[in-house]
């Protein structure tokens, strides 16, 4: 029997599950970094509005 072909399958899914694990954390991070500094863009114009 040859299982070349499962053995290159299963290390393949393995790389990518890794990269995922490697890669999730940085996409959450710099969306939360995004949101945070639009938001504190937002709270500037409204405490800007609010003293004129």
């Amino acid at each position: 029997m040859n299982y070349h072909g499962y053995v290159i399958a299963a290390y393949a899914i393995f790389v990518l599950a890794i990269l995922w694990d490697w890669l999730a954390p940085k996409l959450q991070i710099a969306r939360a970094r995004r949101e945070a500094k639009l938001r504190g863009r937002r709270d500037a114009a409204r405490k800007g509005e609010a003293r004129s």
